[in-house]
C-alpha cells in the first residue's frame, strides 16, 4: 500500500479490526519512511450478475435502480429507510446466493413483489401495476382480491 502523504511503497499494519457488520476490515497503517498514519478498509469484491431485460438486452445489476423503483412504489407510505435497506439486503443476498452470472429482470421483479407484499400491500399493488402492466381497473381489482384472499388464509392459519 502506498503512503498517501509521501507516496512511499512500504507501509506496515499497526492495528486491524473487523467492522461491526462483519463485512470489512479496518486497518491502521504507518508509513515506514515518513511515519504518517492512515486508515484503510478491506472489503470482499463480489461481482453481481448482469440483468437480462425483457428485450434481451443485458445491463449490470444496479442497486440504486432497484431502490428507486421500490421507493416510487413506497412513496408516502409508512415504511422506514431501515426497512427498505433490509429488503434490499435480502434481495441482493438472494442474487449472490444464486451464484449465477445473469438474472432475468422478471425474476428480480418477482422477488421485489414478494418482499413488498409483506412490507406494504399498497406499495405491492403499485409496483405490481407497473411491473405487470395492468391495463384497466379490473386488473387492480383482481390483484387486490387475491391479496385479500391471501390475508384471510394467512390469518385463519395463524395460531391464537
Amino acid at each position: 500500500m502506498h503512503c498517501p502523504f509521501c507516496t512511499a511503497q512500504d507501509t506496515r499494519v499497526v492495528d486491524s479490526r473487523l467492522s461491526p457488520e462483519g463485512d470489512r476490515v479496518r486497518r491502521r497503517r504507518e508509513c515506514t519512511q515518513c511515519g504518517a498514519r492512515f486508515t484503510t478498509y478491506e472489503v470482499a469484491e463480489l461481482i453481481m450478475p448482469a440483468v437480462i431485460k425483457r428485450d434481451d438486452r443485458r445491463e449490470p445489476f444496479n442497486e440504486d435502480k432497484l431502490r428507486a423503483g421500490m421507493m416510487r412504489a413506497l412513496e408516502k407510505r409508512p415504511v422506514s429507510a431501515e426497512q427498505v435497506d433490509m429488503v434490499l439486503r435480502r434481495i441482493t443476498n438472494r442474487i449472490r446466493a444464486g451464484g449465477e452470472r445473469e438474472i432475468s429482470s422478471r425474476q428480480l421483479g418477482e422477488w421485489v413483489m414478494e418482499e413488498l407484499r409483506w412490507l406494504d400491500q399498497v406499495a405491492y399493488v403499485r409496483f405490481a401495476s407497473v411491473y405487470r402492466s395492468f391495463q384497466d381497473v379490473n386488473a387492480f381489482r383482481e390483484e387486490i382480491e387475491r391479496l385479500q384472499q391471501e390475508s384471510a388464509a394467512n390469518s385463519a392459519m395463524a395460531p391464537e
